[in-house]
């Protein structure tokens, strides 16, 4: 009797990786969707994803995905929480491992089975396919945390920003205004920013000055861990 592959007598859900990838845009948080080009729910608005292959990984195929539908490459995608209501796709029963990822804003385009693609901001999303949506609230509520235990910003700010910049990206994240003088000195006690150049001698007050990210101490802190309160 010839050797029967990837048989089983029970029935199997089908797996797929689905990607929430947020961006910085000085201002306000940013979100990457896809606009899905068939069924279901086809000109529907989505987060890139698709079904994973029997021969690569949740995480490979979150970053094919993301790829072939965005054009987006090479994100550092992290798993978050998996979706396994039943009736979450109206093809067949289907889990999916959902992935998220800080990157800064570049140019996407549609590819494969996406229509287009493009970048969101977070108070402007549409109502979105499948319980995507659920995912999107989750993706939040994981970064709002993360934000408060390592420091965030390398991924999501240009090389060289302002303490403005840095402050706007807290604020954005965790939806609260602070105080200009208290986030300030709490961000240049870390430890984690050095000035990009000296300010010059003639420079108004109204001139900021400008930082980049400590990478060395920035990874310490990250691998470490700290408890940021404002």
């Amino acid at each position: 009797m010839s050797e029967q592959h990837y048989c089983y007598k029970y029935p199997h859900p089908a797996v797929t990786a689905d990607c929430v990838i947020f961006g910085f845009d000085g201002t306000g948080i940013k979100v990457l969707l896809i606009q899905r080009g068939i069924e279901p729910y086809k000109g529907k608005w989505a987060f890139p994803g698709g079904f994973m292959k029997i021969d690569e990984t949740a995480e490979e195929c979150a970053r094919r995905e993301l790829e072939e539908e965005t054009g987006l490459k090479e994100a550092c995608v992290e798993q978050f929480y998996t979706f396994s209501d039943v009736n979450r796709d109206p093809r067949e029963r289907v889990v999916t491992v959902a992935h998220y990822a800080l990157v800064r804003l570049s140019e996407v385009k549609g590819g494969d089975d996406a229509a287009s693609a493009r970048w969101f901001a977070h108070d402007e999303i549409p109502a979105l396919a499948f319980d995507h949506d659920r995912i999107l609230r989750m993706a939040m509520n994981r970064l709002k945390e993360r934000i408060c235990f390592e420091p965030i910003g390398f991924e999501l700010l240009p090389e060289v920003f302002t303490m403005t910049e840095l402050q706007n990206l807290y604020e954005a994240i965790l939806e609260v205004k602070f105080d200009r003088r208290n986030f300030y000195n709490k961000m240049l006690k870390l430890g984690i920013l050095a000035e990009a150049e000296p300010r010059p001698a003639n420079a108004s007050r109204r001139t900021p000055n400008k930082y980049r990210f400590n990478a060395g101490k920035y990874a310490e802190l990250k691998q470490k861990g700290f408890r940021l309160e404002f």
